[in-house]
């Protein structure tokens, strides 16, 4: 008689410890949880949106459309607007037809600033055909132009030719692009003239 209740009186005591330490394990998890998604939700304050498409217009014209499959609109001090998965930005002309597009993997409208910044793999594609590639484009909406500190390459269809750059500034229309450390192929138009000799 004596034996087992050593032995229950060894064992109970081991159990109700363990099982106190699990269950204080699993509050402290639980409390660290809590923590964590009310700092996030404290710091973060954004709206996801998924399979998103927004129209831009101006006196009932539309300007351009967005399309996206993912949307983050943050509300604090900042109000931006990103796009971590990629978008898709149509630009119109006044007669509503395709003027260009520009897609990238990342993107974020910074609405203060009234900056978008598009980042890795940029393409711009002209609707005359002309394809620029980058890995950073800044529009910036007060100045009207678009800019970028990375290396871009531009395939003009146009008769401007194979341009490179180490970075660049350019209007919206990508008409007058200034590249920084431009190296090229340039195609002459047949009437052109001006263009210097070599040799003799």
């Amino acid at each position: 008689m004596l034996i087992p209740k050593l032995k229950i009186s060894s064992i109970l005591p081991l159990t109700i410890i363990l099982l106190g330490a699990i269950l204080s394990i699993a509050c402290e998890n639980d409390q660290k949880d809590i923590d964590r998604l009310t700092n996030i939700e404290a710091e973060e304050a954004v709206d996801i949106s998924k399979d998103v498409t927004v129209i831009y217009s101006d006196s009932a014209r539309v300007k351009a459309e967005l399309k996206a499959p993912e949307m983050r609109q943050y509300h604090d001090s900042t109000g931006n607007m990103e796009f971590k998965k990629g978008v898709l930005v149509i630009f119109y002309d006044d007669n509503a037809k395709e003027s260009q597009r520009i897609t990238s993997e990342y993107a974020i409208l910074k609405q203060k600033q009234k900056l978008t910044e598009f980042r890795k793999n940029v393409v711009i594609t002209m609707a005359d055909g002309s394809v620029i590639k980058t890995e950073e484009l800044i529009h910036d909406e007060q100045k009207k132009q678009y800019y970028g500190s990375q290396p871009i390459s531009a395939d003009f269809t146009d008769g401007r030719g194979q341009m490179q750059g180490t970075s660049f500034i350019s209007d919206v229309d990508f008409k007058i692009v200034d590249f920084t450390n431009a190296t090229g192929i340039i195609y002459p138009k047949s009437n052109s003239s001006g263009f210097p000799g070599f040799g003799n």
